[in-house]
């Protein structure tokens, strides 16, 4: 009897010390998690005021101006931002709104209709696509597709539109490097992404209730419309918004293909510049208050992606609820 007694008590504190032992590793977890969540906020709100630090001599010295001008004038120090902040909102919106449907019906496609033994090598090769580094796509741009989109688009719709009328000053501008290039190779470079993403969401929409619309009559059409896009419309939002933020911070390949000046565009193949491409074209030799209004910039493309995932975080919770 005091043999079991003694193996009782024995095991208690052994099952004891295991608590305590469990709570020391749980409070240590929590602290760790906590210390990195923390870490990463110190270091978001670093990078901000850094920037906003860097900045405020462009802000204090042009105010609102600098939102509103596109005047970029080195020799008299004389900056607005303007036409970076429209060509970089332009050439986003114009590649999204190319790639979103190009990616949707590629996913389709490869869920949908594409054989089993094809469906792989494909997405492999799209996966592939997402790793080429954006220079290559720029010299891609420079020196194959602007000059195709000069001779077979551009200049044919030039040639037999009025040069006066509407449709003549909205396709006039210069060949090789301008906004609509730009946006074309910025949505060859965020389809991959988007597809690969739109392909994993359809790929985990029960194949029980695909089955099931198509058991009680759907078409195809019917049941991407009406089953497999709500049922992962919440998750086509984030890839979404993936692809627009990689739009929006695109650099090098928008550098080569863009035309890179600080006017607002006047037409679809007018030369135009981003923020990202501006800062890369003119930081090494920056200094004084055109150094400030780079970093100024930089800032405000800061907040403009902070919008989008603002953005994308209330569409989220909309169609959560």
């Amino acid at each position: 009897m005091t043999a079991v007694v003694a193996e009782t008590a024995s095991d208690m504190q052994v099952q004891a010390s295991r608590i305590v032992r469990g709570s020391w590793g749980e409070s240590l977890f929590r602290a760790a998690c906590l210390s990195a969540a923390t870490f990463l906020l110190v270091l978001l709100a670093g990078v901000m005021g850094a920037l906003l630090v860097g900045g405020w001599p462009a802000f204090h010295q042009f105010g609102f101006g600098f939102f509103v001008s596109s005047t970029w004038d080195t020799n008299n120090d004389v900056y607005g931002a303007a036409g970076p902040i429209f060509g970089t909102l332009a050439t986003a919106a114009i590649s999204l709104f190319i790639a979103l449907p190009l990616a949707i019906g590629v996913a389709v496609f490869l869920v949908e209709f594409c054989p089993k033994v094809l469906a792989q090598p494909i997405s492999t090769v799209i996966d592939l696509l997402a790793g080429i580094p954006s220079i290559v796509y720029g010299m891609w741009g420079f020196f194959v597709f602007a000059p195709l989109v000069a001779n077979y688009i551009q200049t044919p719709l030039t040639s037999a539109l009025n040069p006066d009328g509407f449709w003549g000053k909205f396709f006039a501008g210069v060949p090789n490097g301008n906004l609509f290039v730009a946006s074309v190779v910025l949505a060859i470079m965020i389809l991959p992404y988007m597809t690969s993403v739109f392909r994993e969401l359809m790929l985990s929409v029960p194949s029980a209730v695909r089955e099931a619309a198509y058991g009680l009559g759907c078409t195809p059409f019917e049941v991407v419309r009406s089953v497999m896009i709500p049922f992962v419309q919440r998750g086509m939002i984030g890839g979404t918004m993936l692809g627009l933020g990689r739009a929006l911070g695109e650099t090098m390949a928008v550098t080569f293909v863009i035309g890179n000046t600080h006017n607002f565009p006047k037409g679809l193949f007018d030369a135009t510049s981003t923020i990202a491409s501006t800062i890369a074209n003119e930081f090494a030799e920056a200094s004084g208050l055109k150094l400030a209004s780079l970093i100024a910039m930089g800032l405000i493309l800061f907040l403009i992606t902070f919008a989008v995932l603002a953005l994308a975080r209330m569409l989220l919770n909309s169609n959560k609820s």
